[in-house]
């Protein structure tokens, strides 16, 4: 029998209006530490975004997104010196509260005998 990985996982929350505390899950971060695995998965919805906020930019939203898509993946090309860091110190940062657009649940472990898949079964249990 295969031995199961440990893994983290958080999900990826768009929070339109701040002030109002509302937010759609719109995609999950995935960390294993033994296998310094980490990998995002994310699905914006339109129609749910416009619900709670009419007015919402929808194209900034989606370039925030791909930022932190970015650096969860380590990219070199992006603008932010955290791509720069280990998949454990990107995890955390990505992570870490904070009041903005783009926030993340708390974090949960989980356990899977592998990491294929993981984000895009995360992705459909959460957002979709």
């Amino acid at each position: 029998m295969q031995e199961l990985l440990v893994y983290e996982y958080a999900v990826i929350r768009v929070v339109p209006r701040v002030e109002r505390e509302e937010f759609i899950n719109v995609g999950v971060i995935v960390f294993c530490k033994k296998t310094r695995f980490l990998e995002t998965a994310v699905s914006l919805d339109l129609k749910k975004l416009k619900c709670l906020n009419p007015e919402a930019d929808a194209e900034g939203i989606r370039d925030n997104l791909r930022a932190f898509c970015e650096i969860a993946a380590g990219e070199r090309r992006s603008r932010s010196g955290i791509a720069l860091l280990d998949a454990a110190s990107r995890f955390r940062w990505l992570t870490a509260t904070r009041s903005t657009l783009i926030q993340c649940s708390k974090v949960h472990p989980g356990m899977a005998e592998t990491t294929n898949e993981l984000a895009k079964q995360l992705l459909e249990k959460f957002v979709l």
